[in-house]
């Protein structure tokens, strides 16, 4: 297994030099970063390029296990995350908590997809009652969601076959235990491998 600094100059060259981050970053400017040793750096600027500009899995596999070396599991973990949307798909949606005076929550959960709510996507069973499907949750820009708060989500179905009929505008509604957590609006479904 080759270690995490042959990873990120390996997946590094597996981007196109046109490839550009948001903020301007190139796959140029990696490899300065991979000259330097700042492989922290190198790391974060692969990930920015590969949010903005389609990779495969195997470039996500090469960062994961990258991160993994450098012992840093946040980034290991959006690694993973990243490559299982290239093979399902994405789900993006603008997840709005209920407080706990409304029956939601009562404390923050870390946003680093490790919550596996249930979730009303418009399912009934035989006898017309709902039937909750999970998907872990990933909160984009931010470690941890509270009670009240709202932000961007991004969703990963234990099922994504049965998530294929949702578009932007659905609204979906988060349970973890009975009543509803929070209410949820679709705002981007992306197919597998983009």
């Amino acid at each position: 297994m080759d270690d995490a600094f042959t990873l990120l100059r390996r997946a590094t060259d597996l981007l196109p030099e046109d490839a550009v981050a948001d903020n301007g970053r190139t796959a140029e400017d990696v490899r300065g970063e991979i000259e330097l040793q700042e492989w922290e750096m190198a790391l974060d600027m692969l990930i920015e390029i590969a949010d903005v500009h389609p990779v495969s899995i195997t470039f996500w596999e090469m960062l994961s296990e990258a991160a993994r070396q450098m012992v840093l599991d946040r980034s290991r973990r959006w690694c993973e995350w990243r490559g299982w949307e290239v093979r399902h798909g994405t789900i993006r949606a603008t997840l709005a908590l209920l407080g706990s005076d409304e029956g939601g929550r009562r404390s923050a959960f870390s946003g680093d997809g490790r919550l596996r709510p249930m979730w009303d996507i418009g399912h009934r069973d035989a006898a017309g009652r709902q039937d909750l499907n999970i998907a872990r949750l990933w909160v984009e820009f931010a470690p941890q969601l509270g009670p009240g708060e709202t932000a961007d989500v991004r969703l990963a179905p234990l099922r994504p076959e049965q998530w294929q009929h949702l578009k932007p505008g659905d609204v979906i509604t988060m349970h973890e235990a009975g009543p509803a957590a929070g209410i949820a609006e679709i705002i981007e479904v992306l197919p597998p491998g983009v």
